[in-house]
């Protein structure tokens, strides 16, 4: 989830200059124009990422249920000034964005699920504001996971209050993903 400022709020950039950036082999995210460079992550970062993805990737196929992307997934939320975001792990159903309907650009249809893996240098203030951004271009379930606390922050778009779980606890798919359920010891497991 790092990110680090490099373009001027005066020189806006597009989705396509992004595109171009990525071809070039400058990763990063464009939040109303402004670019936000993202370096790779680290090992625990990775770690905790695949294995929810894995859980959750297994689940949706199982029940036929959308689409589940990893981190290099980007996803158009705004135009003019332009906003991608590439979340850790995404799922979109079926209802969203239907089998074939996927293109080698950008998705334009917002996720209902956005996990985060919180990295050690992010501020909390920036990862609440991701959090409630997730949420308020449409995303029904977004959880941040902590690696150096082993806790989980659940947002819901119907509830304003935060919810924070420990490793007793297990994730649920709530309406996004009926009977899911992942013991959030699995993510940090050795």
């Amino acid at each position: 989830m790092k990110t680090a400022i490099q373009s001027s709020p005066t020189t806006l950039l597009t989705a396509e200059d992004l595109l171009r950036l990525d071809v070039q082999g400058v990763r990063g995210e464009l939040v109303r124009g402004v670019f936000c460079e993202m370096s790779p992550a680290g090992a625990e970062h990775s770690k905790i990422a695949f294995r929810l993805g894995l859980q959750v990737g297994k689940f949706v196929e199982e029940h036929r249920l959308g689409t589940a992307f990893a981190a290099d997934y980007g996803i158009q939320l705004e135009r003019e000034p332009d906003t991608v975001r590439a979340p850790d792990f995404a799922f979109t159903s079926y209802e969203r964005c239907p089998p074939g309907a996927l293109t080698e650009e950008y998705g334009q249809e917002v996720p209902e699920l956005v996990a985060e893996v919180v990295s050690p240098s992010d501020r909390r203030s920036e990862v609440h504001a991701k959090a409630r951004m997730w949420v308020s271009y449409g995303v029904l379930l977004v959880w941040v996971v902590f690696p150096k606390t082993r806790t989980v922050e659940v947002y819901r778009a119907s509830v304003e209050a935060v919810e924070t779980l420990t490793e007793a606890d297990s994730l649920g798919g709530g309406s996004v993903l009926p009977g899911f359920r992942c013991p959030i010891s699995r993510l940090f497991a050795d």
